[in-house]
């Protein structure tokens, strides 16, 4: 899974002219699900949204405080090219993006840990797979992108050693 932090004064997703959701200060989340990925990679996606310092403190010290730790809200927006590849050519392609059903359901996953990580009524989301008008003030700006991925196959990742032969062993 991949997502975009954008630490924002307000943002808001409008779908067929009618707002759906809006927040105040806090963090705007664009979201992607990739093929492969499972709930333990939208479950660290979730943590890392809701424990990523973006906030100063009163002190003037740099990147002290999470969403959480100022009260901030959490807007979270489905979007599925974040995972386009433009290697080739000047149309995107979009094999790196997990399809429908698949996309959908680790989507609310995603969505429902960080609502259960934090406080359900500060957490927002857009319409997955509508055509959604996002508007936003960024506060900085300040962007990040972040990542959880699947882990390697176990096999390729446990290679075994090849034993030596007798006939390329050293002499003793």
């Amino acid at each position: 899974m991949k997502a975009i932090l954008q630490r924002v004064l307000s943002a808001s997703v409008t779908v067929d002219k009618e707002v759906v959701s809006s927040i105040g200060k806090g963090v705007l989340v664009f979201a992607a699900v990739a093929p492969g990925d499972t709930q333990k990679e939208a479950d660290s996606l979730a943590a890392k949204v809701l424990k990523m310092k973006l906030w100063d403190d009163d002190a003037g010290s740099k990147w002290k405080y999470s969403v959480s730790e100022i009260g901030g809200e959490v807007l979270c927006v489905s979007q599925f090219t974040l995972l386009a590849s433009t290697k080739k050519g000047n149309k995107p392609d979009f094999h790196g993006a997990a399809g429908g059903d698949e996309a959908r359901q680790l989507y609310q996953h995603f969505v429902q840990k960080v609502q259960q990580g934090y406080t359900a009524d500060k957490v927002q989301q857009g319409v997955f797979q509508a055509m959604m008008e996002v508007a936003l003030v960024n506060d900085g700006p300040v962007t990040l992108e972040i990542t959880a991925t699947p882990p390697a196959d176990a096999k390729a990742a446990k290679k075994p050693k090849p034993s030596p032969s007798p006939v390329s062993a050293p002499p003793a």
